[in-house]
């Protein structure tokens, strides 16, 4: 079935394509580029509570250097760190690890190498918007996103998967590119979904309103609101994990 729905997709896009093209590049032209949130890429959330600290690690693309907000402490990971520290009552120990713009694939050469010195409890691998728009191959995400978490379950760490964001909510894409690419991170997503069963990871659904308020001035990225609402979905959801931390 999923192989006929990836099919179904590439035809759709190949008659689609002499109006999407032209589209997809005027939209790159016009598209308002926001930074990385300012701040250092790894802290401590809970200093004052008791216990070991949970050493957290996210790695991943524009969202995880803080895209759409001024600080990483308002960010993904600062939000979720907070967040996890309050649900929890342990100090989180946590490092950003992301690039603006990079796929799973150029993740695996280029950022995990820059972690796996180091020890984690619990790693959040944060990709997707980068291999929909780059129409990344299921199989190539795949294996881009399999080796990363074997390499990092291998150091004892517990991996986690964020979902694909939905496309098809983001206000700076025009309507076509949105169905378009909407329907490709869905795929991308299901096959998410079928590693992390494989690899003996967990997917975590992006529960967010994409609505104005929890997007950044640029459509793309969360907002501050967005970032905490997110992390506080995945705070829950990640809690059993942390729970088996030492």
């Amino acid at each position: 079935m999923s192989a006929w729905r990836a099919g179904a997709w590439w035809l759709g896009f190949t008659l689609l394509a002499p109006v999407a093209l032209p589209l997809a590049v005027y939209t790159r032209r016009k598209a308002l580029r926001l930074p990385p949130a300012a701040g250092l890429s790894r802290g401590v959330a809970g200093q004052a509570l008791p216990g070991e600290p949970l050493r957290l690690l996210v790695l991943g693309e524009s969202t995880v250097v803080g895209v759409g907000v001024d600080q990483l402490q308002a960010a993904l990971v600062g939000q979720l760190a907070s967040a996890l520290a309050a649900r929890e009552g342990r100090p989180v120990a946590w490092q950003a690890c992301g690039e603006n713009g990079i796929t799973a694939e150029q993740a695996r050469e280029r950022l995990l190498p820059q972690v796996l010195d180091q020890s984690f409890d619990l790693a959040l691998l944060v990709f997707g918007v980068n291999d929909t728009t780059h129409l990344t191959s299921l199989a190539h995400w795949e294996v881009a996103l399999g080796s990363m978490a074997e390499a990092l379950a291998a150091r004892g760490t517990t991996v986690a998967f964020s979902s694909v964001p939905p496309l098809q909510h983001f206000t700076a894409l025009p309507w076509l590119l949105r169905r378009l690419l909407g329907l490709r991170a869905g795929l991308l997503d299901t096959r998410l979904r079928q590693l992390a069963v494989s690899v003996g990871a967990s997917h975590h659904t992006v529960d967010l309103e994409f609505s104005a308020e929890y997007l950044a001035r640029d459509g793309y990225h969360p907002s501050s609101l967005g970032y905490r609402v997110w992390a506080q979905g995945l705070a829950v959801s990640l809690a059993p994990a942390a729970r088996c931390a030492p």
